[in-house]
């Protein structure tokens, strides 16, 4: 039988979902207990491959197994898995059923605190005493619509066999002291968030201009666009699926 697991984590003291060698991840400490409660080696495929650093606050993995799970596994993991993660729900799909490949998009959401503030150090981009404006903010963002290939605001060297993505929602907004960022597409590449942020960053604090954007995107060349936001503010927030 195949499995959905929702769950969700602090990304903080992990280098990511993927296992990477020598470095501990989300998916090395949810395999080694689901493997524990199981009594069988489980290997689990990540709807996405998120960054050290990086959050989530709705993401999917599926496991196989050849036992039938009970209604309380969710609850036996909680209790086993370290307080920075959290399982959701458990529920059996299609054998062909995969939590990568077949998500129809994926939404996220990016954190920039204006003020110092302790308590969300951890959780969003502290940018002090700095005046963006976010009007010019949300005039760059309705560029992205008209673009699908997204190479400026790739990784270099990754093995994607295509940078093209369609972004359906990319708006800013600002509540007091905080900014926060959504796009929803479906597909990223890897950084494409983080890369996006801080270009916009630039155009909020006037080193570019909205309409640059449209030279960046055409430039395919990652040293075009702005530097990358740093990851403890990059939260996934969803992942969607026809089933």
């Amino acid at each position: 039988m195949r499995y959905f697991i929702e769950f969700s984590y602090s990304g903080k003291n992990y280098f990511g979902y993927q296992i990477q060698p020598d470095q501990i991840s989300v998916q090395e400490v949810l395999e080694k207990a689901l493997s524990t409660i199981l009594r069988e080696q489980i290997k689990t495929t990540g709807a996405g491959r998120t960054d050290t650093g990086v959050h989530a606050k709705k993401i999917f993995a599926h496991f196989d197994t050849e036992k039938n799970i009970g209604d309380n596994l969710a609850y036996q993991l909680n209790s086993f898995l370290p307080q920075d993660i959290a399982v959701k729900r458990i529920f059996a799909v299609k054998n062909d059923s995969h939590a990568r490949f077949d998500a129809t998009f994926r939404t996220y959401e990016y954190y920039i605190s204006l003020d110092k503030n302790p308590f969300t150090q951890d959780s969003s981009w502290q940018i002090w005493k700095r005046d963006l404006d976010i009007e010019r903010m949300n005039e760059a963002c309705k560029i992205l619509f008209e673009y699908e290939d997204f190479t400026s605001f790739s990784k270099l060297h990754t093995d994607n066999k295509t940078n093209n993505c369609k972004i359906y929602k990319a708006f800013w907004e600002q509540e007091g002291s905080e900014l926060k960022f959504t796009v929803s597409a479906d597909r990223f590449l890897r950084n494409m968030v983080r890369a996006i942020v801080g270009t916009m960053v630039e155009i909020g604090n006037r080193k570019l201009e909205p309409q640059d954007l449209h030279r960046i995107i055409k430039d395919k060349n990652r040293n075009s666009a702005g530097t990358s936001a740093p990851a403890q503010g990059l939260f996934l927030v969803d992942v969607c699926y026809d089933f």
